[in-house]
């Protein structure tokens, strides 16, 4: 065990607290050692803290609870937690007379008791994923009609939601992104405690969290990061003197503020202290004492600055020591219920909201109940009718609630009969649609978003990790033997033989384009393709706050857009009678889209055009549409391709690693989500594009890692018989309007050896995978095409019409071009062009 702190190393670090100076984790340590005068000290200079940052946020002198029901959906769980007497075994369960998760029946008449006691919040509380580990539990849910404990979980929040108005509070242990994303349009908030990040009390047997998987801090960090990247307001916090060291528990907290910084969702932490319980395994252990106590609450406080929300629970103390963690810096009591026992720590019971009030006053404040979802997060809601915060079929249920402070309305009861699902109904034509005409040549009436500064998360964590990012790699090996290698078995290159060409310069970079080159003449020949197709962005409101993209906008922005099926088919119609035969149709994330969109907008554009090939609908896309529906990838895409759905674009790819991912994009779907919806696509027949986006915050090795998933995606395919991609598309990153190039944080794009070298490594990694290589006019203009061409591309893409996405960020080479245009571009190297289809037939 690490040395405890001397008092002179607490002394040293308390002066530098009291100065207001940022602590580092050696000083925190130290910290959470005062004992005494310095200890009170401490807690002084937090409750400072605290203070001020009531007094920002517009709230002075006010202390927070949220009154709310604790809702048990059931007890079972997959882990062996050593300290928890929360859980049990079905063997337990039926003994007691109760099933293994409360019916419909039993959720709904505790909430709609909890409402008519003054409730607002339903806490749903359970373990992690019991039917992976208890085949009653499988046995209850599959006899329901639910394939999953979180299928139970939100379905029942959608019944509390609609039916006693309650806010549902979810606290189903780990989720995966997607599961996180499929939760949000149905909860205010979530939560999961991290509880630690100590690896020794998960890896050592006998310690706390061993035998618990759920309980791995890298898995527990993962999902709040999930959380953050998908702007859901969630709880955490540490569980202290579960036989953490000092330094573990200082490793937590800045952990903690970690995550708080770079996403701006840790709407509070939860400060626990440890309590032995009977019949656990950590019966034994000594309770954590409150001085100990006292001095987490304060270095959190400290450490997390004024902002944050730092809460304790007041039925872990005696009442009497309540005071004390006032004092320590707390501002929220989280949730009290006048129903419910605390099912997590059923021996001890809530104290009075009476009890509380009187004690807060003593100590100078005023008690003032909160909803489940912190008052920034609904300030921010009501301004923008929900926002990235809150999804807009909660929404309603919050504003319901909801003073214009954020807080509880005075005297607010829950109103039942709230519908979840929004209305059915058709996409309504909003804002600018004449878009040509109305926005300037940048592409927007302003050159940032009003929101810059917060939308995208903390440019100074972005900007630190983007200097990691684009690191260079050190694989070399020598250029002519890398050289030969390929020419030998282009598709098979080893990492160092591609990497080295990947980054070849001079005489080796000519030879690759050169190889690359004569690779295209073999696979496909001479022909310069191009589509005559039209793309149809049907609205530019999206709330993931991708760092790279300055199309999107917020529903209450000047320049925010949106088209109505009539409109998405008028333009379909146009372009048919102009000559297309393909619509490319894409378009923000907007939490107000109806449910069945996607699938109306393909509808409206086949009941208009029924020979226009739809190429629709962005894997992130495909992701939100799963979240709308409830319906899985699978039957998402078998329903949109029965409307009329032709292909899938394979955009929203960037860099398939997640590492540079969340520096670039924040809240977009993982590397392995993209590579599922499109793994499934192709399983199911509908072909796919493929795309790469780089020169930001990448390097060469980024590139050569994503043509490797690329190559085995598509040996999948075409080894069950599939087709797969039909073609690569390299992106080259315009930063002109680029949010993350305007923050200092990404390159300004690719140099045109970047462009060759990826062109041409294209070619070659993917030879005998994918025949095609388009290269992007709209991105490289005339003479960069032509040199792309002449290294391994051999399509143009399409004419488009309109291409927003680019013109927005900032290109500066148009967003259309006509058929003579197209032809010219060939023409100025000596080669023939052919129109093609989408799936690369004659014309």
């Amino acid at each position: 065990m690490p040395p405890t702190p001397t008092p002179q190393q607490v002394r040293r670090a308390l002066a530098r607290a009291e100065r207001g100076a940022a602590l580092d984790v050696a000083e925190a340590t130290a910290l959470l050692a005062a004992t005494g005068e310095d200890l009170d000290r401490l807690t002084a200079a937090a409750a400072k803290v605290r203070d001020a940052g009531l007094v920002a946020a517009g709230r002075e002198r006010t202390i927070t609870y949220s009154p709310k029901v604790f809702i048990p959906i059931t007890r079972l769980c997959r882990d062996r937690c050593h300290y928890c007497t929360f859980v049990e075994t079905p063997a337990q369960a039926a003994r007691e007379g109760r099933e293994p998760f409360l019916s419909p029946d039993e959720i709904l008449q505790i909430a709609s008791e909890g409402a008519k006691l003054g409730c607002l919040e339903a806490l749903f509380t359970l373990g992690d994923r019991p039917e992976e580990r208890w085949p009653e539990a499988r046995e209850w849910l599959e006899s329901r009609g639910y394939d999953s404990t979180l299928a139970y979980v939100r379905a029942m929040a959608i019944r509390v939601l609609e039916e006693t108005g309650l806010l549902p509070h979810l606290n189903p242990g780990v989720m995966s992104w997607e599961e996180l994303n499929r939760l949000k349009p149905v909860s205010p908030s979530m939560g999961m405690m991290l509880e630690t990040t100590s690896r020794r009390l998960f890896e050592t047997k006998g310690e706390a969290h061993f035998g618990s998987p759920d309980k791995d801090p890298a898995v527990r960090l993962r999902v709040l990061e999930d959380a953050g990247r998908l702007s859901i307001p969630f709880t955490s916090g540490l569980l202290v003197g579960i036989g953490e060291t000092l330094a573990e528990r200082a490793e937590t907290i800045f952990a903690l503020r970690r995550i708080s910084r770079a996403y701006g969702g840790l709407q509070e932490v939860i400060v626990q202290n440890f309590r032995a319980k009977p019949d656990t395994a950590m019966r034994h252990a000594d309770d954590l004492g409150l001085d100990e106590y006292r001095a987490a609450i304060a270095v959190t406080r400290l450490v997390l600055g004024p902002k944050d929300r730092v809460q304790a629970p007041p039925n872990l103390v005696d009442l009497a020591e309540c005071r004390a963690l006032l004092d320590a810096g707390v501002d929220d009591w989280g949730g009290v219920s006048p129903l419910t026992p605390d099912h997590v720590n059923p021996e001890r019971p809530w104290p009075s909201l009476e009890a509380l009030r009187r004690l807060t006053a003593e100590a100078g404040y005023e008690l003032r109940p909160r909803l489940t979802v912190h008052p920034e997060y609904v300030v921010a809601g009501l301004r923008q009718g929900g926002g990235a915060w809150l999804d807009p079929r909660v929404f309603a249920h919050v504003a319901a609630l909801a003073g214009p402070d954020g807080l509880a309305a005075p005297g607010v009861r829950p109103r039942p009969g709230v519908a979840w699902q929004e209305p059915d109904g058709g996409l309504a034509s909003v804002g600018r649609t004449d878009l040509h005409a109305s926005i300037d040549t940048e592409g927007r009436t302003h050159d940032r978003r009003e929101d810059f500064d917060t939308v995208y998360g903390d440019w100074d964590a972005v900007r630190a990790a983007a200097q990691t990012t684009g690191a260079p790699a050190v694989l070399h090996a020598e250029g002519a033997q890398a050289l030969r290698a390929a020419e030998k078995d282009p598709g098979n290159l080893s990492d160092e033989h591609a990497y080295t060409l990947m980054t070849a310069e001079g005489d080796l970079l000519r030879e690759v384009t050169r190889l690359a080159d004569a690779l295209r003449r073999e696979a496909v020949g001479d022909d310069v393709t191009y589509i005559v197709n039209r793309n149809i962005n049907f609205t530019n409101v999206c709330y993931v706050g991708c760092r790279f993209c300055a199309f999107a906008q917020r529903r209450t922005d000047a320049d925010a857009y949106s088209l109505s099926y009539e409109e998405v088919a008028d333009r379909a119609q146009e372009a048919w009678e102009l000559g297309a035969t393909e619509v490319c149709m894409q378009g923000g994330i907007d939490p107000q889209l109806p449910a069945t969109a996607y699938f109306d907008l393909v509808a409206a554009v086949k009941q208009r055009v029924p020979e226009m090939h739809v190429h629709a609908f962005s894997p992130m896309e495909i992701v939100n549409g799963t979240a709308r529906t409830g319906l899985s990838i699978e039957d998402f895409l078998i329903k949109v391709r029965e409307a009329g759905l032709g292909s899938i674009p394979g955009t929203a790819a960037e860099i398939l690693d997640d590492e540079v991912r969340w520096v670039l994009t924040k809240g977009k779907l993982p590397a392995r989500t993209w590579i599922e919806i499109i793994g499934t696509a192709h399983r199911l027949g509908i072909p796919t594009t493929s795309t790469m986006m780089y020169g930001h915050v990448d390097n060469p090795r980024h590139w050569v890692g994503h043509l490797r998933v690329l190559s085995r995606i598509q040996d999948a395919a075409l080894e069950s018989g599939g087709r797969g991609f039909t073609e690569f598309v390299p992106l080259p990153f315009v930063h002109n309007s680029a949010p993350i190039y305007l923050a200092g944080a990404a390159r300004p794009g690719p140099t045109l050896r970047d462009n060759l070298a990826v062109h041409a490594m294209a070619r070659i990694m993917l030879h005998g995978r994918i025949r095609n290589i388009q290269t992007s006019w709209v991105k490289l203009g005339v003479d960069g095409t032509r040199a792309m061409l002449q290294a391994g591309a051999n399509d143009l893409g399409g004419t488009l019409m309109e291409e927003t996405i680019s013109r927005m960020a900032g290109s500066e080479y148009g967003s259309a071009k006509t058929v003579e245009e197209i032809a010219e571009i060939a023409a100025g190297i000596d080669r023939p062009v052919r129109e093609r289809t989408t799936l690369y037939g004659e014309r």
